[in-house]
């Protein structure tokens, strides 16, 4: 039986979806506080305030992508299994947390300037792990040619939340067959 998530976790999860939904500036606490069945100033006991809540959310995105990403990686046994097993952690992250991808795309410039430094740094991070990942993969790829597909590939991955024409299993092999044709040759894809 999955574990029940703590009060922090469910404010945390009620917030991303009202930040996608209406934007960071658009929800206010006692919307926050509504959808999880609290007062708004009850929010204080877990979050010192909204800005606090936002910086919360996206380092711990951001920590959660760079923490899963360097696992699959550091598990596999070939660079190819390293990139389809990062491309399938990222695929799964946006389609399981579309509201989560939204937030963090729309609301890095609403962070307080400490917070925004750790989740740009933790960003810088993970986009190292899938830089490397595609060189090791890819040799004829340069640094720079390597960083432009890593980003182009979170371009296709993160638009997931913005596309319900297909169920989710549809959409993951879709997205996963997409992203690998971009970045290998035709022998990593099989």
């Amino acid at each position: 039986m999955a574990e029940k998530p703590s009060r922090r976790d469910q404010i945390l999860n009620a917030a991303a979806e009202l930040f996608a939904r209406h934007g960071f500036h658009g929800v206010g606490i006692d919307d926050i506080g509504a959808a999880v069945g609290i007062s708004g100033p009850a929010l204080y006991r877990h979050f010192r305030s909204k800005d606090a809540m936002l910086g919360e959310m996206l380092t711990s995105i951001s920590e959660r992508l760079l923490d899963g990403g360097q696992t699959r990686v550091d598990a596999a046994t070939s660079a190819e299994e390293a990139l389809r097993e990062l491309v399938g952690w990222h695929v799964d992250f946006a389609l399981d947390d579309p509201a989560l991808i939204t937030v963090q795309m729309r609301n890095l410039a609403n962070l307080t300037d400490p917070d925004r430094r750790r989740v740009r740094a933790l960003q810088r991070r993970y986009v190292e792990v899938w830089v490397e990942t595609i060189r090791r993969t890819v040799p004829d790829f340069d640094e720079p040619t390597a960083r432009a597909a890593a980003h182009a590939v979170f371009g296709l991955i993160n638009s997931t939340p913005h596309s319900a024409h297909l169920d989710r299993d549809q959409m993951a092999a879709l997205l996963s067959r997409m992203a690998l044709a971009s970045l290998t040759p035709a022998t990593v894809t099989s």
